[in-house]
């Protein structure tokens, strides 16, 4: 039996709606936006708004959506948050995989159907941030400025595909926090006393004496003692046993398990009421009604997730009432206490949902060394992007650990990845795929194609089901697992391919040359189109490369009707990964 052109299954068209609106004046919303994984070529426009616009198409993908969790029922609007990140220095390797991390479930959620809001953005006030300013001898509002600048261009740079970008010095927000700040007053769980105690700046955090570490905090930064300054508490002991009943009763709500011990056990060695504001500087959301006090730097990068929904507004059709509570907020391990004690407690006095899933990813270290300034080893992204590529960086980023674990980065690990699963793998896959289609094959798809053999059958119902355990493992945060099923898949391919040997076969056997070659094809259709949410650019290379159309490159379309169609004419492939070389070592 053989397949022609016209006898191929016909493509269903794609049904385009127009995105919505969101018209909010002073938030910041990204003016370039996602279609089947890649950014509109809307520049970045920092000094007003971002927006998001009609350049995002989606078609319609209620029947795909991702496996049901405990958390997560597979189908309602998602809201991915990274922290908002704090500009008293510029962005490092944390602030990128956090954010990399974040892009990849949201790309992964709107490739399956999902309504997507994925914020990031910047924390802007606190005493850091005047000290800060003042060392560099201007004023915080212009210093938060500068380097907001700094963390917008590196999302950009790394390709991330955030709804919006929040600042915590937008006068919205400021209001949504003052709003905020009176419901907790309104509830009682607000008192003015005053705090005497050991604080850190650079952590922005209250330290008890019992977890000092050799006169430091735990995270190794200096703590001060402040001596009897009025503060406003929060009632965080009167919600010990609230949130104990909360980790008993939500047992995912925090990850990976290992940080949920360290949650239960803080918590269960008791929690007193907790200093949320400061009279000793300026820079912050002043308190309402009394203007001696700023907040307390966490009750206003907190409130961002809910502001950024335009609480207070929390009407039927407001985006608060369609996204909250959250579906993921991921931050770093060394802040999650913030999110998993006082975060919740902070909504349960308010009477507002907590959210549904936090996740809590460990730290990176360079070649088995803690990374400092002092140590000179700090590791600039935008400095391995222009080294080694973005989506190369995305790759090792993502791929190296397991997320949730610490990390160790170096350069070796780094070419040795890249030029492993990208370069030889994947890019020389579809390099001699599409060259031997290109060559032997009349610049075009193959016209005719044979049966299917038993092997042939065999690979294409294992990239078939490839969506579904990529899914299953992104729906837990297991990004590794995600990847780690693509590049079996691929490995799988190339095992194929070998087999096979179209190169032998197009002096033996045309017919049976076309139909492997046109397996191969389809195997890197899938393959590429569940790639995009870790590699965007190179994955619709690809795609481009095999004449997939883009209106054709969410999950929907990994079914039988959208095959690559036969005959389809192609060009000469280019090299998606060059490999990269490494220096022979002098004298070598």
């Amino acid at each position: 039996m053989r397949i022609n052109a016209m006898g191929l299954v016909g493509v269903l068209a794609g049904v385009s709606v127009p995105a919505r609106a969101f018209t909010r004046p002073t938030s910041f919303r990204r003016a370039s936006s996602v279609v089947s994984g890649r950014k509109c070529a809307t520049p970045l426009t920092v000094p007003v708004i971002w927006s998001r616009t009609s350049c995002r198409s989606v078609t319609n993908l209620s029947a795909v959506g991702t496996p049901a969790t405990p958390f997560d029922d597979g189908k309602s609007p998602f809201q991915i948050t990274t922290p908002i990140y704090y500009v008293n220095d510029k962005p490092h390797i944390g602030h990128a995989y956090t954010s990399l991390a974040c892009d990849v479930i949201a790309r992964f959620m709107r490739l399956s159907g999902r309504e997507v809001f994925f914020l990031s953005g910047t924390d802007e006030h606190g005493q850091k941030v005047e000290d800060s300013a003042a060392a560099r001898g201007v004023p915080p509002q212009q210093f938060v400025d500068d380097v907001s600048v700094s963390f917008r261009e590196l999302l950009d740079l790394l390709n991330i595909s955030n709804d919006m970008f929040i600042r915590t010095t937008n006068d919205d927000h400021k209001e949504a926090v003052q709003h905020f700040w009176k419901e907790l007053v309104d509830k009682e769980a607000i008192y003015l006393g005053a705090y005497e105690g050991w604080y850190s700046v650079r952590d922005e955090c209250y330290y008890n004496e019992s977890e000092l570490i050799d006169g430091k905090a735990p995270t190794g930064a200096d703590v001060e003692w402040v001596t009897k300054e009025p503060s406003y508490f929060f009632k965080l002991s009167a919600f010990e046993d609230k949130l104990l009943d909360l980790y008993e009763s939500n047992p995912d709500f925090i990850a990976p398990d290992s940080r949920r011990n360290e949650v239960l056990s803080f918590v269960k060695g008791g929690l007193k009421d907790l200093s949320i504001s400061r009279t000793s500087f300026k820079w912050g959301v002043p308190v309402p009604g009394d203007d001696d006090h700023v907040m307390y730097v966490w009750i206003d990068a907190l409130a961002n997730y809910i502001s950024a929904l335009g609480y207070p507004d929390t009407n039927a059709d407001s985006e608060f009432n369609k996204y909250w509570p959250a579906s993921l907020h991921v931050v770093g391990k060394d802040i999650l206490r913030f999110h998993a004690i006082y975060w919740p407690a902070f909504l349960m006095a308010a009477d507002l949902p907590v959210p549904k899933r936090l996740f809590a990813h460990g730290w990176w270290t360079k070649e088995g060394q803690k990374i400092s300034k002092s140590l000179g080893n700090v590791i600039d992204p935008v400095e391995l992007i222009d080294k080694y590529g973005v989506d190369q960086t995305r790759f090792f980023l993502m791929s190296e650990v397991s997320f949730g674990s610490d990390g160790d980065f170096s350069d070796g690990k780094m070419v040795q990845k890249v030029n492993t699963n990208l370069a030889n793998e994947l890019g020389n896959l579809n390099q001699r795929v599409l060259t031997l289609v290109f060559k032997n094959c009349g610049k075009a798809v193959p016209t005719e194609i044979g049966p299917y053999s038993d092997e042939d059958k065999a690979i294409l119902d294992s990239v078939k089901s490839l969506r579904e355990r990529a899914a299953v493992a992104v729906s837990k945060q297991s990004i590794h697992k995600y990847i780690n099923e693509v590049v079996s898949m691929v490995w799988e391919a190339n095992q194929y391919i070998d087999r096979q040997a179209p190169w032998v076969l197009k002096k033996t056997d045309t017919e049976r040359m076309a139909t492997v070659l046109y397996v191969l094809m389809e195997v890197l259709r899938y393959v590429a189109i569940i790639y995009q949410p870790l590699i965007p650019g190179s994955a619709n290379k690809i795609l481009d490369m095999l004449t997939v159309p883009e209106d054709e490159r969410n999950f929907e379309h990994l079914v039988d009707a959208y095959k690559i169609k036969l005959g389809a004419p192609v060009s000469k492939p280019a090299p998606v990964f060059p490999r990269i070389e490494v220096p022979e070592p002098v004298g070598a």
